[in-house]
């Protein structure tokens, strides 16, 4: 059976490696005992010697922060973990947030029409990039369709899609999904104003995976068509269950 125990010399080497990187991250051990699925005794007495690493264990720590910790394996290249300013994670402790997502918010343009603006965003692991991103489709206004990265920081728990074009930054703020893998949370952006004037707007989103979506409809979405009490209830959850605040 492989385990690496106190006797082990690979036994300080682990825990070093362990230590710093919840040091690096600013993580809580509590936090990656939940992120490698394991419990935090089994953990606090592995770093203690207590107990031996187990092959388990010390794969389910591996997937979580994104580095080796056995001796010679070279896996978990920089392609498979974030970088530290998009929350150092690993692609295979955040493969349950890619995929394509029905995007819903208020239309710009009439603030106070009861209508949806709809389309699609699609999130996968960017190997160039080393985290995950995101690319809008499907949209009305195509040529404001936006791409970027996707930060998931530890601290807040919250998810963050960013775009940063030339210093200009567009943001989503999502809380982390509910049991139908449905995102909810503010955007904030600029628009076109009067003349060349950009005015800075923001308003509630939110995001359903497209796989539990029959038939998404795009575009904007008015009141009478089939998916609009669906989607517009979707848009008032933000508020409603305090996803984002809007004084």
């Amino acid at each position: 059976m492989y385990e690496i125990g106190a006797h082990d010399p690979q036994w300080e080497a682990t825990t070093r490696k362990v230590r710093e990187e919840l040091a690096r991250r600013r993580m809580s051990r509590q936090q990656l005992a939940d992120h490698a699925r394991i419990s935090i005794s089994t953990l606090e007495k592995a770093l203690s010697g207590q107990r031996p690493f187990t092959m388990a264990t010390v794969i389910r720590l591996e997937e979580a922060l994104g580095v080796p910790l056995r001796e010679g394996r070279h896996g978990a290249s920089h392609s498979e973990s974030a970088p530290d300013e998009m929350g150092a994670y690993s692609h295979s402790a955040v493969r349950w947030l890619e995929g394509r997502y029905v995007t819903i918010r208020p239309p710009f343009s009439e603030p106070a029409s009861d209508a949806v603006f709809s389309y699609c965003t699609s999130i996968e692991w960017n190997d160039e990039r080393s985290c995950l991103c995101f690319a809008e489709s499907e949209r009305s206004d195509q040529g404001f369709a936006q791409r970027g990265a996707v930060s998931m920081p530890h601290l807040s728990g919250h998810i963050y899609l960013v775009t940063n074009e030339g210093g200009q930054y567009r943001l989503a703020i999502l809380a982390r999904p509910n049991l139908a893998g449905s995102l909810y949370g503010i955007l904030s952006t600029l628009l076109a104003g009067h003349g060349s004037q950009l005015v800075p707007a923001a308003c509630p989103i939110a995001l359903l995976r497209m796989d539990r979506e029959q038939e998404p409809a795009f575009g904007r979405i008015e009141p009478g068509h089939s998916h609009h009490a669906h989607y517009r209830a979707e848009l008032d959850a933000v508020r409603e269950r305090d996803f984002a605040r809007f004084p």
